[in-house]
């Protein structure tokens, strides 16, 4: 029982695009050879120049220059006199950057954005007016206002945060400058009610989330805000929020010196003008790695993530408020971290908690999906008894999510059009049940390299949104899987040549075995180890069904003898042609793996291999025996049998030599191996028993389930006992994950160490409905992963 049972100053944008490569393998026979080799060598160099621009993004993050913060720092006045601004340059650069249409903000901007577009302008026709400039930009803005106002009260389009208290304020701050905007009796009490409304909304509440949230917005509020009760959430740069808008206003309003060296520093660095935000490198460069490690890519990387983990680390042991201040800063940090062997611990979490303090946050105030995402997610990275904070936030998220998603409270726009199917992805496929190399395809689908963003304004960064990143991963995908299907070919001639297809009582699902290596080991360098784990995948199947159902005792007990003593002769030492069909191709292919095991690791293995057979062999033997003579195990017995008999054995054995560290017979058969080997087969054990207990017990079969209920103290239903295994899978993968995400005291790489984590990846696949490779969703997914190319145009 295997697992076979189953250029403008203001925005920096991203680089130039370069087309996507023909592929050889999908050219040859279209073309002549030589412009074949033309073609894949200037596919070749794109794939490395695509791969160099983004190389030079971890580098820098790049931040769009904001007209609306902008414009608030222009408005701050001068200490000697209030009839001069402070910062003269930020008023030249307002009268240098207004946009052909009159307005202020990103150029090229879509539709949905004209609130934002009104905002902006306004804000820089105030900051213009105030200082008495401009007015030939001043009289073009309010002609684009007077004739774009009416999305100022569109519903459809997309509202910076706090607009409706802001965008009033400002109108009420033109009025006190005399200046007249053309927004028409209608209008104008429109918008007045509609920001009245949201004051109102929550008045007289002691909620914090509320207070911070009227604290973001201070700027929109004026005279009438408490300002001293304002500064207390000003951070250790002297910000307010890191948000230069917000920040001016204060120092306007209060002459603070921490806000003024928050604003001269940020003009320092980015000239005249300031973002809507600013730091933004932790999250950036955190969401740069999230973006690579969802499309696949992240391997070419790897000395940049390291290196952008390193900083982060040292900020998260330093208690940096750019890593802690923020939800989703933090929830990444923290995933990261911990998934990438880092020691961090889950105590930050607490001032996280959804129904306790996240709700006190300006994320939690306005239920910011992405960032409740981002709890969830790290939510999953439990690898601690003790970490009830996780246990907590997991389940509170979890809910959050799918109450706002049954609800249909979820609202995609065009800065984020997936953000349900994410949200859904998320909750459907956990941590542990994630396929890596089917994640990685939706999320190349599902890409959005729109890199703006919005806050009070919107903003954009090529670190955010990059179309390198989706070209890339779209190629990177399409290599690997032409790769791919060179191979299952190759495998498919491997079991005619081995007659294992004159096998008729086996099941003949090599492409499913297949599939269990490639959706995990997808890397073009790691053939050998997917070959080799798929034709032992395979192996193991024709052995399970050959004990299971069709082989007699007498050619059960000659297989195992004849692999004891190995060096035999097959035409008269067989007992039977199926025994020297299997035997032969058990042998042929142990000597295969050896040779090419000898180049990866400097030795022999064949002797860890054959004994890692003879292992499987007679548990599967003594199983057999349990059923002829009706004898009922204790949970122990079945266990430690059961777990062998699983049959994960050779095939995550045999994968191993060709990951690239080399790993000595001391490693191979030592306490750690045996552990992990352990914890992986137990789970698919139990799994694999839950999901076909029914049918086996049908068949007269030995199951974890019926005797959990034989052997458990009180333990009397099938429900209890499927809770009880269930809750041992939990604890034994919780445990299978700190043992592969620590570092200290381990002799085993990590990369070696993932392997078995990634089978438990598999496992969840094929046991999420039943334990056999009949499901049609099986067969989707292995299509999409080997068959289906991915079409960069399409998306």
């Amino acid at each position: 029982m295997s697992i076979s049972h189953p250029n403008k100053p203001w925005c920096f944008t991203s680089s130039t695009p370069v087309s996507v490569g023909i592929l050889c393998s999908q050219s040859a026979s279209m073309v002549p050879s030589s412009n074949v080799a033309t073609k894949a060598k200037s596919s070749a160099l794109c794939f490395e120049e695509t791969k160099q621009r983004i190389k030079k993004m971890f580098n820098k993050v790049e931040l769009s220059l904001s007209s609306y913060d902008t414009a608030w720092v222009a408005m701050v006045p001068s200490p000697h006199s209030v009839q001069a601004p402070f910062f003269p340059q930020c008023v030249n650069w307002l009268l240098d950057n207004q946009l052909c249409d009159g307005s202020w903000g990103l150029p090229n901007r879509d539709a949905f954005l004209v609130k934002d577009a009104l905002l902006s302008t306004l804000a820089c026709i105030v900051a213009l007016k105030q200082w008495g400039v401009g007015e030939e930009q001043m009289n073009n803005g309010l002609f684009f206002i007077e004739s774009n106002i009416a999305a100022a009260t569109d519903e459809k389009q997309l509202s910076p945060i706090g607009f409706d208290i802001i965008f009033p304020g400002m109108i009420e701050h033109a009025k006190n400058l005399d200046l007249n905007i053309p927004l028409g009796a209608t209008n104008l009490e429109a918008l007045v009610h509609k920001g009245e409304l949201e004051l109102k909304t929550g008045y007289g509440s002691n909620s914090e989330g509320r207070r911070t949230y009227l604290a973001y917005v201070s700027e929109g509020l004026g005279e009438s805000q408490d300002w001293e009760m304002v500064m207390k959430y000003q951070r250790e740069n002297g910000s307010l929020f890191n948000s230069p808008a917000t920040t001016a206003a204060a120092f306007t309003h209060l002459k603070n010196s921490g806000c003024l060296e928050y604003l001269s520093s940020l003009l320092e660095k980015f000239g005249n003008a300031v973002p809507t935000v600013y730091p933004l490198d932790i999250y950036a460069r955190l969401f740069m790695i999230d973006s690579l490690e969802r499309l696949g890519i992240d391997r070419h990387f790897k000395e940049e993530i390291k290196s952008v983990l390193d900083e982060t680390y040292r900020y998260w042991l330093q208690g940096k408020e750019e890593v802690f201040l923020d939800t989703t800063t933090c929830a990444m940090a923290f995933r990261m971290l911990r998934v990438n062997g880092y020691d961090v611990s889950s105590d930050p979490f607490t001032r996280f908690l959804l129904e306790d303090h996240f709700s006190s946050t300006l994320g939690g105030y306005l239920k910011d999906i992405g960032a409740v995402l981002e709890l969830f997610r790290a939510s999953e990275i439990i690898i601690h008894p003790d970490e009830s904070v996780l246990e907590k936030q997991n389940f509170l998220t979890r809910h959050f999510l799918r109450r706002e998603l049954s609800n249909g409270s979820i609202h995609t726009d065009r800065l984020n059009k997936h953000l349900v199917q994410e949200v859904d992805n998320a909750l459907k496929f956990p941590y542990h049940a994630n396929l890596e190399r089917l994640s990685n395809k939706r999320a190349i689908e599902h890409y959005n390299k729109n890199n703006i963003r919005i806050l009070k304004t919107s903003y954009c960064s090529s670190n955010i949104g990059n179309e390198d990143f989706l070209k890339l991963a779209v190629e990177d995908f399409n290599i690997c899987q032409s790769i791919h299907r060179e191979e299952l070919s190759h495998l498919a001639r491997w079991v005619t040549e081995n007659r294992l297809d004159k096998l008729k009582f086996a099941r003949q699902k090599m492409a499913y075995c297949y599939f269990s290596t490639v959706a995990t080991l997808f890397a073009s360098e790691l053939s050998d180890a997917r070959i080799s784990w798929a034709k032992k995948a395979f192996l193991i199947t024709v052995v399970d069904d050959f004990f299971d159902v069709e082989g007699s005792e007498e050619e059960l007990v000659n297989l195992i003898q004849l692999v004891e003593k190995w060096d035999v002769k097959v035409n008269t030492d067989c007992c039977s042609e199926k025994v020297e069909i299997i035997f032969s191709a058990i042998h042929s292919t142990i000597c295969e793996i050896r040779d090419k095991a000898l180049t990866w690791q400097g030795r022999s293995v064949i002797n860890e291999m054959i004994d890692s057979w003879l292992s499987l062999l007679k548990s599967m033997l003594k199983e057999a025996k349990w059923l002829r003579d009706k004898s009922v195990p204790t949970m122990d017995e079945y266990m430690t049998n059961g777990c062998i008999s699983f049959g994960l054995g050779p095939q995550v054995l045999s994968a191993l030599y060709f990951l690239g560290p080399k790993l000595s017979e001391e490693v191979v058969r030592g306490p750690e191996t045996g552990h992990l080997f352990e914890l992986m087969s137990t789970c698919g054990r139990l799994m694999n028993d839950i999901q076909s207990f029914k049918r086996e017990s049908d068949e007269g079969k030995l199951n974890a389930v019926p005797l959990c209920i034989i052997h458990g103290d009180g333990i009397n239903t099938e429900e209890e006992a499927i809770k009880e295994l269930k809750s041992v899978i939990a604890s034994k993968r919780r445990e299978l994950l700190k043992l592969v995400l620590q570092e200290k005291s381990s002799v085993i790489p990590r990369v070696v160490k993932d392997l078995y984590w990634k089978m438990i990846n598999v496992l969840y696949l094929f046991y999420r409905k039943d334990d056999r490779f009949t499901s049609n969703e099986i067969i989707n997914v292995v299509n999409a992963i080997i068959e289906e190319p991915i079409v960069l145009n399409v998306l």
